[in-house]
């Protein structure tokens, strides 16, 4: 039965895809599922399909008929692998194209905390793996069976630490690039270091971070946000806001020498 949460006009889309080829199952996600949305948001359905049994076509969603863009396969990167920009009944509808044999295994990875950080369309510090463990644990299945991972301890050490490394990186280029009076060099690594810190903190309380939206303010750094503003392009500047980013984050840039 289709979740109350979602409205009337999603029905016959959500009984649709459950019956596409290859499809084994229809999730909500995104802010509607965790209740975090606003009243224009867009609605996120997960559609899982398993690769090794029958390959999902994008041909068969761009058959339903309804307006918008499907892509390909891969089109969108190595994790968020592919989707759709729907319009239903005046509703923005978002597909989220996932292929459950893969999911399954960093699923298996995450829980033993292991993950990659990969090149993804749309994030700044990419994508980690372990956000395919994070949609199905925040997520409301619609249709088919889903797992229904946990944050494990292992994957909460292991990826608190991770991030937490490479924001002193990122302040320390953010530092060389200062000196050198590189503005926008400089301010990019300093997006990069509030951005791990972001994520260093809430893996280290087991809070899922599907993506990079809200992801500062739920770290509680939205006061960086200010220091980003900042005008001055002059080198002692530059310092001066690595330094006070630095202190905000509660991280030292690495010093190699």
């Amino acid at each position: 039965m289709t979740s109350p949460a979602t409205p009337p006009q999603l029905h016959a889309l959500i009984e649709k895809l459950a019956v596409v080829p290859g499809v084994v199952a229809v999730a909500l996600g995104g802010s509607r599922a965790t209740g975090s949305a606003r009243p224009d948001s867009d609605w996120d359905l997960g559609v899982y399909y398993r690769a090794g049994e029958r390959p999902l076509d994008p041909n068969d969603v761009r058959a339903l008929g309804y307006l918008g863009e499907v892509s390909e396969l891969g089109a969108w990167g190595p994790i968020v692998n592919g989707g759709a920009w729907l319009t239903v009944a005046g509703t923005p509808v978002d597909l989220l194209f996932r292929d459950l044999d893969l999911v399954e295994c960093w699923l298996t990875e995450a829980h033993a905390g292991r993950f990659k950080v990969l090149d993804q369309h749309g994030y700044l510090v990419g994508a980690p793996t372990y956000i395919l463990a994070g949609e199905l644990a925040v997520g409301r299945p619609l249709r088919g069976p889903l797992p229904r991972p946990e944050f494990s301890e292992a994957l909460g050490a292991s990826a608190s630490r991770y991030w937490h490394g490479r924001a002193r990186v990122s302040l320390m280029f953010a530092a060389i690039y200062a000196q050198a009076g590189e503005r926008v060099s400089c301010l990019g690594m300093l997006a990069s270091a509030i951005l791990c810190a972001a994520h260093s903190r809430l893996t280290s309380r087991r809070e899922w971070a599907l993506n990079e939206k809200r992801l500062v303010e739920r770290a509680g750094l939205r006061p960086t946000e200010g220091l980003m503003s900042t005008e001055n392009q002059s080198a002692v500047g530059l310092a001066a806001t690595v330094t006070q980013v630095s202190v905000a984050i509660g991280i030292e840039p690495l010093r190699p020498r």
